[in-house]
């Protein structure tokens, strides 16, 4: 088959979207299908074989320059007035203004593709792909709307009604959601919430778990004592990185606990003050801008990983963890006790937001090695067994194959009855 997948933005290493786009579009090219990304910035780090299109914006939300002024000359198209009117109105428009940027690339070459899969932008434009003969299927990580609610809940009085704004976007999502004839979500609980949310279909709906490197995330390394690892890819209260900072401060200081956050934190922000607040600057360490390998090494090396958040579509850090023969401790929400499993073996779950249970369980687990050894072969034994990108390919490809015999199923149809009238 020949597939264009879009993403209108991929981080590379930090964020599920950019890895997923990389590791989906090599399996599936490993399959023998052709795939082509068209990406707006981040741009996604691609292997060979995978082509990718790069569908410029002005990357208002850049990590180095975040809700920047661009200049006048970089102003080339209505596209880029309408993004950057919709930043200066406190929204985020990268979803709809990129739907609109990608569309006519690809309805200027129907031909060359036999389905479009978009990894959730969801903009109102990719519906006029179907008058193109384009077969359209979507994957859903999970429904932003869970991200509203729980920002909105965190935040102050005087914030609510920027933030209400920023997550502006979900008017549309929803309403595109609904139109989309079949949507991927990574686990049973994204399913659940994604129609539950959206309103979706059960029929809209298959769950097809996201893969894991097995080969590059592995045991191997010596364990660093004490080290405990979080992943976040953003500083929101979703992710819970303050409830882990909370249980941080809880463990007591004879326990060797020394945290590496990967991910990012802005200076003078709330994490910052919140550990200096805490007085536990002293075990905690952020690293950012790291390659797939130096990831795998921290995990590997890691005697725990931690996921905190208050809710997951899936994790594919505790998936890379437990490939890594590290075990996690894991917030019981979302589709977490999915991947990691609830029978203990490889990972400890503690009720979301509860810094004292977390503490008490990373103090546990810190302070017992044999379990942790047992628990990592567990975990390796659990990812091998469940995850991988080539299944995970497989899968994609079929739920291809069958949007495409139902599309034209439907055009043969609807052309008969236009002939017929």
């Amino acid at each position: 088959m020949r597939i264009a997948l879009t993403s209108y933005r991929s981080k590379p290493h930090c964020g599920g979207q950019g890895v997923y786009v990389r590791h989906l579009s090599q399996a599936l090219v490993g399959l023998g299908h052709t795939v082509e990304v068209f990406s707006g910035p981040p741009y996604p780090e691609l292997t060979d074989g995978v082509r990718l299109t790069e569908v410029p914006s002005l990357d208002l939300y850049d990590d180095a320059d975040p809700f920047r002024r661009p200049r006048l000359r970089e102003f080339r198209t209505r596209d880029d007035v309408l993004e950057y009117a919709i930043m200066c109105t406190a929204g985020f428009g990268e979803p709809r203004t990129f739907s609109r940027r990608v569309v006519p690339l690809l309805a200027a070459r129907a031909a060359e593709f036999d389905v479009v899969h978009d990894n959730q932008t969801f903009g109102p434009a990719l519906l006029r792909l179907a008058g193109h003969g384009l077969p359209l299927v979507g994957t859903m990580h999970h429904p932003i709307t869970v991200d509203r609610r729980l920002a909105l809940a965190a935040a102050p009085l005087r914030k609510k009604p920027t933030l209400w704004r920023w997550y502006g976007f979900l008017g549309h999502q929803t309403r595109v959601a609904r139109q989309f004839p079949i949507m991927i979500a990574p686990s049973q609980n994204s399913v659940d919430d994604a129609a539950r949310e959206f309103g979706l279909r059960a029929e809209q709906l298959v769950s097809i778990p996201i893969g894991v490197d097995i080969e590059r995330f592995r045991p191997g390394l010596p364990k660093v004592p004490g080290r405990v690892v979080a992943v976040c890819s953003a500083d929101v209260p979703l992710k819970g990185l303050d409830v882990l900072l909370r249980a941080l401060h809880l463990v007591p200081p004879e326990v060797d606990a020394q945290l590496v956050v990967v991910g990012r934190h802005n200076p003078g922000g709330p994490t910052e003050t919140l550990i200096a607040e805490l007085g536990i600057g002293w075990r905690v360490q952020f690293v950012k801008g790291i390659s797939d390998d130096e990831v795998a090494n921290l995990l590997a090396s890691a005697e725990v990983l931690v996921v905190p958040s208050l809710y997951e579509g899936f994790s594919l850090p505790a998936a890379e963890a437990m490939a890594s023969g590290t075990p996690v401790i894991a917030a019981d929400a979302g589709a977490l006790p999915e991947v990691v499993g609830r029978d203990g073996s490889a990972a400890v779950l503690v009720p979301p937001g509860d810094p004292a249970a977390l503490a008490r369980a990373l103090a546990d687990l810190l302070q017992a090695p044999e379990r942790r050894a047992a628990m990592g072969v567990a975990a390796r034994a659990r990812a091998v067994e469940r995850l991988s990108w080539e299944s995970t390919a497989r899968a994609t490809a079929e739920v291809y194959r069958a949007e495409i015999a139902r599309f034209h199923r439907a055009s043969a149809r609807s052309d008969r009855q236009d002939a017929a009238c």
